[in-house]
């Protein structure tokens, strides 16, 4: 039996894959609430072949809010990371592993899913095992395993992606590769822990810094009155360019917080890295900017005319894990400026004030639409936002006369 720990974005879905393959399956989550809603086969996931996987994995999967005793667990808690010194806080992590050796059998294996800063497992989990009393190698083996699946392409990106398996022998490392063989067609690759955890850090590093650089690039070219978007198509025709979009922000739980681990324990190595942390951390801040720009071009000074289409981090999830819209607001409501308009067709709970449920009355009590995410749904009714004034900060569409660009 294999016990999955923490049935989030992350959790859920490895469960019910490893069940789908015939494994036994229980997950393990401390909400009361989200245990039984998935008893009740609610996955609380929209997320697209979900349903078929969960009714594929049902048979061999159930969930609980108690540790069990067996040989595996794997552990997808979140990682956040602490807002003054950026380094990573491990309480869920280590509260998790407390808890998996209250109830182990000898010998059991720890995966580590979660994303970790480089050294966190030599750092923090293993003198919780030995404090103890616990012998790493023979009592107790540990994996990091790091995830590597992204929200509305969950199901598929499980089964294609390759993943790296971080052990301390290459025994156990193939064991576990074994395990995830059962239903990833890709590359898996067994190296040691410390690597396993850079390797992840480093990959989500890599696209922030990439991603830094287009939005820097827009904010050039608009500091000068350049199309930031031809420029880019032009440049990635040279063989050796592929310059990113750029956009309001970085969110999620990955790319907008992994490099912060790099930049908390290495301070003085990460200079790049940080700029281009606080280059994307920068852009709800000028998108606040560019619609201050278009209010005074249009002579409007009531920031309850304004409507921000999209709350979600990226297109067609309901995932709003450190959003740049819900950054953009609460930087308005740091400078006692309140009203602005909300809406997104994927987020059904009320998250923020004056958020609407219903597109037309959103439309219908705004005049500038400013579009942070570009769901499909908007892309399905451009026509509908053809006589507002539109700030586009995802290069969606340009037909209408009062359109602007990031």
């Amino acid at each position: 039996m294999i016990n999955v720990i923490g049935l989030g974005y992350i959790g859920l879905p490895t469960a019910l894959m490893l069940a789908k393959f015939g494994l036994e399956v229980v997950g393990t989550d401390r909400d009361i609430d989200k245990i039984n809603s998935l008893m009740d086969g609610n996955l609380l996931i929209d997320e697209e072949g979900i349903i078929e996987l969960y009714e594929d994995a049902k048979q061999n999967i159930k969930f609980t809010s108690e540790y069990q005793h067996t040989h595996t667990y794997i552990v997808t808690v979140p990682t956040p990371y602490q807002k003054k010194n950026k380094k990573l806080d491990p309480e869920f992590l280590l509260s998790a592993v407390e808890s998996v050796l209250d109830v182990c059998d000898k010998g059991a294996t720890i995966i580590i899913e979660s994303t970790i800063s480089p050294g966190t497992i030599d750092k923090h989990v293993r003198p919780l095992i030995r404090d103890r009393g616990f012998i790493i190698g023979e009592d107790i083996h540990l994996v990091h395993a790091p995830e590597r699946i992204i929200p509305g392409n969950m199901v598929k990106e499980l089964t294609l992606n390759s993943r790296t398996i971080g052990a301390d022998c290459k025994e156990i490392g193939e064991k576990v590769k074994g395990l995830y063989s059962s239903f990833c067609k890709s590359d898996i690759v067994v190296t040691d822990i410390r690597t396993a955890e850079m390797t992840k850090v480093v990959e989500n590093t890599y696209r922030d810094v990439n991603i830094a650089f287009a939005n820097e690039l827009a904010q050039i070219c608009h500091s000068d009155n350049m199309d930031v978007y031809e420029i880019i198509k032009i440049a990635n025709k040279h063989p050796r360019v592929n310059i990113l979009n750029p956009g309001p922000g970085v969110g999620g739980h990955c790319i907008s917080v992994d490099p912060w681990f790099l930049v908390g324990d290495y301070p003085e190595l990460t200079n790049l890295i940080k700029v281009a942390r606080v280059t994307n951390d920068f852009m709800p801040n000028h998108v606040l900017k560019r619609i201050k720009q278009i209010m005074n071009e249009h002579n409007l000074r009531d920031i309850s005319k304004i409507g921000l289409y999209g709350l979600t981090y990226k297109e067609d999830v309901n995932d709003t894990r450190e959003s740049p819209t819900l950054q953009l607001i609460n930087n308005l409501e740091d400078n006692l400026a309140f009203g602005i308009k909300v809406f997104d067709p994927y987020v059904k709970e009320e998250l923020v004030d004056n958020q609407y449920m219903d597109f037309d009355a959103f439309l219908q009590d705004i005049e500038i639409v400013v579009l942070m995410v570009g769901h499909q749904h908007i892309k399905n009714n451009e026509s509908y936002v053809e006589n507002k004034i539109v700030l586009d900060t995802k290069n969606i569409f340009e037909n209408n006369k009062n359109y602007h660009k990031l």
